[in-house]
């Protein structure tokens, strides 16, 4: 399926659109690490949880469980949240 990628990130996959594979969403992100080395630990912690700034959205619903399921038709985008004052 093709990932909707946030300029944020786009120095590791070098387009905004990466295709990636997998049955959740934490397959999904494997997969993508897999073919774009980095990507994932900018989105996921130490402890299995995406980051506080990362927002994932599964045909147009915040996901934020990496164990959701997913299916190759399914629409995904990764989003950065910005913050600052």
């Amino acid at each position: 399926m093709q990932v909707l990628i946030p300029s944020a990130l786009r120095s590791y996959t070098r387009t905004a659109r990466a295709e990636a594979e997998g049955a959740t969403l934490a397959e999904l992100l494997a997969d993508l690490d897999r073919r774009h080395p980095g990507l994932r630990f900018r989105m996921v912690d130490e402890q299995g949880r995406l980051r506080a700034h990362m927002r994932v959205f599964v045909n147009g619903l915040a996901v934020r469980d990496l164990d959701h399921p997913i299916v190759p038709s399914d629409d995904v985008a990764i989003v950065q949240a910005l913050s600052g004052g």
